[in-house]
């Protein structure tokens, strides 16, 4: 059976959540350690993790605009 959208919504901005803290962290031991490529890494997975955090957001509110 599908997951209804408020489910697939909390699980997609739980998840987003997730990646935006892996990606922070990893741009700020990017800077730690003086590694450009690692930082460029870091702000990237944390802005994944933003967009899927705000779709999560939409699944959620488009399940109780119906």
């Amino acid at each position: 059976m599908d997951k209804d959208l408020k489910q697939r919504g909390l699980e997609n901005e739980a998840e987003g959540k997730m990646d935006e803290m892996k990606g922070k962290a990893r741009a700020e031991i990017g800077d730690a350690t003086d590694n450009h490529s690692e930082h460029i890494k870091g702000h990237a997975e944390e802005l994944k993790g933003k967009i899927q955090k705000n779709f999560g957001k939409g699944e959620q509110k488009t399940d109780d605009a119906v």
